[in-house]
């Protein structure tokens, strides 16, 4: 009887283990992270907001083998690859596919800030120690993330799926929205950002405000076709007090030899607590900062490789170097010529302003070098206006300098003497370390949006409403400041402001988001670009990635016409 006791109180107790196995065998994290136990604090929600900011700032900044940033100014209507003569990049239509590593790459960084956007959403309504007033920040800055985030896939690849809820388990059962409905959903994640985000006057730089938030929504009101509502959000930035186009010198460097236009790239000018009421969103970079340790190579990317050019020698012995040293600070730094000038932005653009307009001017675009090696037989004298510049260095090795990507050195980037003063060429120019990426960095902060561009969209949007009148009068706020002849209202189009575009934000924007978002992309790349005739006619938009349909194994995840 007792041996029958202890039997049924053991089994009694194995079905009441067996009832709560769910809770037993649940893993609960108490020696290390795991989302459970990193949303609670104050510190680990901002440190869930940094990584959105690093997302962001990496997809501008960083430079890897999967370089989208490059690839999204090439083939356009501006750039064409530096490198080769009708392969890669220049061939657009046999090699922007569906298995390009570049073409993956920026699928899933803007998918990487959806899915951490979600479990910030997530993890605010669950219990935590956050107080109510930065819940709002949290979440009003992981809005415009996502939102930001799906107006990139909506641009570049048309509708794409639509992700929206925390979740803890992959899906292989993907489905597209419209290009409409992304849109959509941008718009009500901006309105509500714009809500719970500070005003720009209030926080740090390089922070998100609601103007921030109040730009991006007027580009997505256009792109959905509510001209109206994206006047009205344009002009909530541009009427903010405290917002205003930088009109006259300023800055640090405003004694030395420039423009205005010149100043707004200098390193110290960029920020708002800079005294630079033109910016509205700038990603933060920090030099030798291990949270800031990203390459930004515009130099690089948007300057010829000048290094390689070559001049007859004055031995009469073939061909010598026409620069020695072969990289300085005045000339930029080490170039690499990856974004290598069309005719039209390095000619056709500035022809009926050519000498008034200052983005023009000698200090923003230098367009002759004087050769510095005293072996060359030209020595002394300029590469083009002189006559020495050969065919065969036109399209890699020498092409107009674009000062704005440039000119912010640090110390440890100059060469030294012996006795700790500076490297000199034979006419003064300073010379940089050729090792490492000493030499081909920006090293500043950067503009992800700046007032200029509001006033283009909104310029953009008063035309689709057919006031021309309105629209070329926000055009030339940025003409007058440039010191360029005014537009007729006659002659605005959308041409006409994609060209305006091009001469004050060209290496600012990725110019064929903006060309995909309008579906000029094709058009414009036919019509300017050195290559263009290899651009396929259903290029106005870049192919789904094919992991991402392969992956997709219980859903149809539809590629864009025209890609295989």
């Amino acid at each position: 009887m007792k041996t029958k006791y202890i039997l049924i109180c053991i089994t009694f107790v194995m079905s009441m283990a067996s009832c709560n196995e769910t809770s037993w065998l649940e893993e609960k994290p108490k020696d290390f992270y795991a989302p459970e136990n990193s949303y609670i604090t104050n510190a680990q929600f901002q440190q869930a907001s940094n990584y959105l900011y690093n997302n962001l700032r990496s997809m501008y900044f960083q430079t890897t083998a999967s370089d989208y940033r490059i690839a999204l100014q090439l083939g356009s209507d501006l750039y064409y690859w530096g490198w080769d003569n009708g392969t890669g990049f220049a061939n657009y239509s046999a090699y922007i596919i569906p298995t390009l590593d570049v073409v993956e790459a920026f699928w899933k960084d803007n998918y990487k800030a959806i899915v951490n956007a979600n479990e910030i959403f997530y993890r605010l309504d669950q219990p935590n120690e956050v107080n109510d007033e930065n819940k709002k920040v949290f979440r009003g800055e992981a809005l415009f993330f996502r939102a930001m985030a799906y107006r990139f896939l909506a641009h570049v690849y048309g509708g794409v799926p639509l992700q929206l809820e925390h979740r803890t388990t992959p899906l292989t059962n993907f489905v597209r929205s419209s290009r409409k409905e992304v849109y959509e959903q941008c718009r009500e994640d901006l309105k509500e950002a714009i809500s719970l985000l500070p005003d720009i006057e209030t926080v740090k730089d390089g922070k998100l405000s609601k103007q921030a938030a109040q730009h991006l929504l007027s580009e997505i009101y256009i792109s959905l076709e509510q001209y109206d509502e994206a006047i009205e959000a344009a002009s909530a930035v541009i009427d903010y007090s405290g917002m205003a186009l930088m009109t006259t010198r300023f800055g640090v460097r405003k004694n030395e030899p420039g423009d205005v236009y010149w100043d707004l790239f200098r390193n110290g000018n960029i920020n708002r607590s800079e005294g630079n009421t033109e910016s509205i969103f700038v990603l933060q970079y920090e030099y030798n900062s291990s949270g800031s340790n990203y390459e930004d190579y515009k130099c690089a990317n948007y300057l010829p490789q000048y290094r390689s050019a070559q001049v007859e020698a004055a031995s009469g012995g073939g061909l010598v170097a026409a620069f020695s040293p072969s990289i300085t600070a005045e000339k930029g730094g080490r170039g690499q010529a990856n974004c290598a000038m069309s005719s039209f932005l390095e000619e056709d653009l500035w022809l009926s302003d050519f000498d008034n307009d200052i983005r023009n001017s000698p200090y923003n675009i230098v367009r002759d070098q004087m050769i510095d090696n005293s072996k060359a037989k030209g020595y002394g004298q300029y590469m083009i206006k002189d006559g020495w510049l050969r065919a065969d260095d036109r399209m890699l090795r020498f092409f107009p300098f674009m000062m704005k990507v440039t000119g912010n050195f640090p110390e440890e980037s100059y060469a030294k003497n012996s006795d700790g003063s500076y490297k000199l060429s034979d006419f003064g120019e300073h010379e940089l370390i050729h090792s490492g990426g000493s030499a081909r960095g920006t090293f500043r902060d950067e503009y992800c949006f700046r007032l200029a561009e509001t006033y283009f969209l909104r310029a953009e949007a008063y035309l689709n409403k057919g006031d021309k009148n309105k629209a070329a009068a926000d055009i030339n706020k940025i003409r007058n400041r440039a010191n360029a002849t005014p537009v007729d209202a006659a002659d605005v189009d959308i041409d006409y402001i994609l060209d305006e575009r091009a001469r004050e934000l060209t290496t600012e924007e990725f110019r064929n988001v903006t060309l995909f978002r309008l579906g000029k992309f094709v058009e414009r790349s036919q019509k300017y670009n050195p290559f263009g005739y290899q651009t396929g006619d259903w290029q106005n938009l870049w192919p789904i990635p094919y992991s991402e349909i392969e992956r997709n194994v219980e859903g149809n995840l539809e590629q864009n016409p025209g890609y295989y």
